[in-house]
C-alpha cells in the first residue's frame, strides 16, 4: 500500500456474512468437526485447578437445549434475558442459548448494586433474569432463573437454532455514557462474523491455541476474545471462575499450556511484579493480548524482556470491539495502537467531516458498513443519531494517523473514563456521591499517580468535618459497581465551574498533585493498578 497523504485506511471490503446467520451456531461450527475435542476448560485456585471440563459436543447440546428450554417458558423472539451472575459456565451456555433461541441476551457484571441493575431492567424489561443465588433484585419485573432453573433448562431436548439473519439483533451490552445515564448498545447476529477481521491481524488464531483470559464472562472483552472467537476458530478456553490473581496467571499459563493470554494493561503489570520464572512459565505462549485502556510502552518493553513474547494491542469499544490492533502480520510500532485490521475502514476526521492530514490529530471514525458495528442505541434513536457523521460512525476518541496507517491514541473526547478496562461515566459516580449527607458538592475524573498509573478520583466540597477515606469508601461501594468506585478522595473548598455551572473536570486533574496527603482507597477484591 502507498504512502498515504490523508488520514484514511482502506484496505477493501470486510468479509461477507453468509445467510441466514445465527451467531450461536456460527459459534460451534468449528467444533462440530470435532466434537470431543475441548471446548472449555473452568478453572479454580491458584494453580488453576480443573473445576469442569466441556467438550464442544457437549457445549453444542447445552446451548440448544437451553435455547429449547428458554421458548419452552415462554420466551419470544426478541424478548431480552438479563444475566447477572459470576464467572460460572452457565453464563455463556445461557448467553448463546438465548441467542441460539432468537432472544436477546444482556450480560451484565454481578458487582452492579441492585439499585444499578434495577435501573437496567427498568430500561430493558427482560423476560427472565438468570441471577446467582447470592445476588437479590426486588420487584424485577421480570421472571427470575436460578442455577437450579438453569440447570433444569439444559434438560430439555435440543433443538437447531433459529435461522436469523445478519441484521437481527442478538445482543445488548450496557456501557456509561457522558451523561450518567447507561446506553444500552445493541449487537447484531452479524457482530460475531466480523470479528474475523480480527483473527489474523490481532490474535493469529488458529484451532490449536488455548486461549487463556484475565476477565469476567460479563465483559465483552472476555465475551468476545476469550470464548466467540477461540470457539468459532476450534480452539480451546482457559477461564478462571475467579476472581483470578494476576500472580496466578503464570502457573496457570504453564500448567495448561496457554498459547495466547488476554487481559488488561494492569494484570501484565502485576504479572510483573511476581518473583517467578515468567520465560518458563509462559515457554508456551505465542504472544500476548492486551486492550481495554492504553498500555504505557514501558510496560510493554518489560513484558517482552521477562518473557520472551510479544503483548499485540488493540483499541475497541462497546459499539464495535477492537478494530485497531497490532499483531503478528503487523508488527507494534511505539506511541502507536496499530493499524486498522484489514476490512475496516477508518478515518481520522477534522471537524468538516474530511480526512484529516496525515499526523493532524482529529476525530477517530469507523465506517457504517462495517459489520461489527452496533444497530444502534437501545431506545436512544436520538444519541445514534449523534453517533452519525455522514458515511462515518464517531467513536468519541481522538486520534492521529501516520503515512503508514499507524494510528496514535490521543484521548477521550469527552469525560469517559476508563478504570480495570470497564467504562466509567463520572457523572454516574458524581451523582452517586453527591446523595451522601456530607457531601454537598462532588467532580470525578482520573489523575495521574505515577507514569504508568492513572486512577479515579472523587474531589469533594463537604458541609463540616471531612467524613473520612473509610467511611465515603463504603458509602461508595455500597452505590457503585467496584471498578467505579473513587480510589482517591480530595477535600476542596470549591470545584471549578464556567459561568454556566458546567463542571471542568480537566482542571480537577490538572490541580492533583501525587505528593499531597491524598491516600489511594482500594476496594476489597479489586487492585487500582
Amino acid at each position: 500500500m502507498p504512502p498515504l497523504t490523508r488520514a484514511l485506511y482502506d484496505l477493501g471490503p470486510p468479509p461477507n456474512c453468509p445467510l441466514p446467520f445465527n451467531m450461536a451456531d456460527y459459534v460451534m461450527q468449528a467444533g462440530r468437526l470435532q466434537p470431543e475435542k475441548t471446548a472449555l476448560l473452568v478453572l479454580h485456585g491458584a494453580q488453576g485447578d480443573i473445576a469442569e471440563t466441556w467438550s464442544f459436543a457437549a457445549l453444542d447440546r447445552a446451548i440448544r437445549a437451553t435455547a429449547a428450554g428458554l421458548i419452552a417458558r415462554g420466551l419470544q423472539p426478541r424478548d431480552r434475558v438479563a444475566l447477572r451472575m459470576g464467572n460460572l459456565s452457565d453464563f455463556p451456555v445461557l448467553f448463546f442459548g438465548t441467542i441460539a433461541a432468537g432472544g436477546i441476551a444482556v450480560p451484565t457484571s454481578a458487582q452492579l448494586t441492585q439499585a444499578e441493575f434495577a435501573h437496567l431492567a427498568e430500561d430493558m424489561t427482560p423476560r427472565f433474569v438468570a441471577m446467582a443465588e447470592d445476588l437479590a433484585l426486588p420487584n424485577p419485573g421480570a421472571e427470575i432463573l436460578r442455577q437450579a432453573d438453569w440447570q433444569s433448562l439444559r434438560q430439555t431436548a435440543p433443538i437447531s437454532p433459529v435461522k436469523s439473519q445478519p441484521d437481527d439483533p442478538a445482543f445488548l451490552i450496557y456501557t456509561s455514557g457522558t451523561s450518567g445515564r447507561p446506553k444500552g448498545v445493541l449487537h447484531a447476529q452479524r457482530a460475531a462474523w466480523a470479528r474475523r477481521m480480527m483473527w489474523a491481524d490481532w490474535y493469529g488464531l488458529g484451532r490449536a491455541d488455548v486461549m487463556l483470559h484475565a476477565g469476567a464472562f460479563n465483559w465483552t472483552y472476555t465475551l468476545g476474545t476469550g470464548l466467540t472467537d477461540p470457539w468459532a476458530a476450534g480452539a480451546t478456553s482457559l477461564i478462571h471462575t475467579g476472581p483470578a490473581r494476576a500472580e496466578d496467571l503464570p502457573a496457570i499459563a504453564q500448567s495448561h499450556h496457554a498459547t495466547i493470554l488476554a487481559a488488561v494493561p494492569g494484570v501484565y503489570r502485576r504479572i510483573l511484579r511476581g518473583k517467578s520464572d515468567l520465560s518458563q512459565a509462559f515457554a508456551d505462549l505465542r504472544h500476548a493480548l492486551t486492550a481495554g485502556e492504553k498500555m504505557p510502552q514501558a510496560l510493554a518493553e518489560d513484558w517482552q524482556i521477562r518473557t520472551g513474547k510479544p503483548v499485540y494491542e488493540a483499541l475497541g469499544m462497546s459499539e464495535i470491539s477492537t478494530y485497531l490492533s497490532s499483531g503478528p502480520s503487523c508488527p507494534p510500532r511505539p506511541g502507536a495502537i496499530g493499524k486498522p485490521q484489514t476490512g475496516r475502514r477508518v478515518a481520522i476526521l477534522e471537524a468538516d467531516g474530511e480526512p484529516a492530514p496525515i499526523g493532524t490529530e482529529g476525530a477517530l471514525a469507523i465506517s457504517r458498513r462495517d459489520p461489527g458495528l452496533m444497530l444502534g442505541y437501545w431506545n436512544q434513536p436520538e444519541a445514534t443519531e449523534a453517533s452519525h457523521q455522514g458515511t462515518w460512525f464517531l467513536t468519541g476518541d481522538r486520534a492521529a494517523m501516520d503515512q503508514d496507517g499507524y494510528v496514535s491514541y490521543a484521548g477521550r473526547a469527552d469525560d469517559v473514563m476508563t478504570a480495570l478496562g470497564y467504562r466509567v461515566s463520572p457523572q454516574e459516580v458524581e451523582d452517586a456521591l453527591t446523595a451522601h449527607p456530607a457531601i454537598q458538592d462532588a467532580g470525578v475524573t482520573q489523575v495521574q499517580l505515577r507514569d504508568d498509573l492513572t486512577l479515579i478520583a472523587a474531589f469533594c466540597v463537604v458541609e463540616g468535618d471531612w467524613p473520612g477515606d473509610n467511611v465515603l469508601a463504603s458509602y461508595a461501594a455500597q452505590h457503585l459497581a467496584a471498578y467505579k468506585c473513587p480510589r482517591l478522595w480530595v477535600k476542596r473548598t470549591a470545584l471549578p465551574r464556567t459561568a454556566n455551572g458546567k463542571l471542568i473536570r480537566r482542571q480537577l486533574a490538572q490541580s492533583f498533585d501525587p505528593a499531597a496527603p491524598s491516600v489511594p482507597r482500594q476496594q476489597p477484591g479489586s487492585d487500582p493498578a
